[in-house]
């Protein structure tokens, strides 16, 4: 009974840590910016959707929760704070959809299984990143208006690096989930 509840211990301590980390990496991500055509961009949808590949759901939840919660408390961990701003303020600005959507993006993720073939393991990540750009449009629409151009200002700068990444995570994702078990 006492080594069950040690492994139990020593389990959650090692869950906790990975999302402690899991949030620092995402915020370091948001960080640093690719030169790339015609936006410069971050690796956070990668590491969203790495996180729900790599850990599962519940991890992968937690952590971008964490990143999201230490957002919302004024900590400058999101892509354009300080600078634009920081707390519920900055959260509640323009890319809150796409935030939000992030959960969707590593629970759906967090689906991919070994045994998926690359063609259905690239339309899963596709559609799990589709998640985060339809909730990332819906906000814009509604904070900017609908009659602008939401899906030419809030989509098409970034497809042709979510191709990129996606196309990445799609040649590695087997390789992350056979390292799944030594974690």
């Amino acid at each position: 009974m006492q080594l069950i509840k040690e492994n139990t211990e020593s389990q959650l301590v090692k869950s906790l840590l990975i999302i402690f980390i899991g949030s620092i990496i995402l915020t370091v991500s948001a960080k640093i910016k690719i030169p790339f055509y015609p936006v410069p961009m971050t690796m956070q949808t990668f590491i969203v959707l790495f996180l729900g590949i790599s850990f599962g759901y519940k991890i992968a939840l937690a952590t971008v929760s964490l990143y999201l919660l230490e957002g919302i408390l004024g900590l400058p961990v999101f892509s354009n704070s300080p600078e634009r701003g920081v707390g519920l303020a900055y959260f509640t600005g323009p890319t809150m959809g796409y935030l939000i959507g992030f959960l969707s993006a590593c629970f759906l993720a967090s689906l991919v299984k070994n045994d998926d073939n690359y063609f259905l393991i690239f339309f899963k990540l596709i559609f799990s990143v589709s998640t985060i750009y339809i909730f990332g449009i819906l906000w814009l629409g509604t904070l900017i208006g609908w009659d602008k151009p939401i899906f030419t200002l809030g989509v098409m700068p970034f497809l042709v690096a979510e191709i990129f990444k996606i196309c990445l995570l799609t040649l590695i994702t087997k390789k992350i989930i056979k390292l799944r078990k030594f974690i």
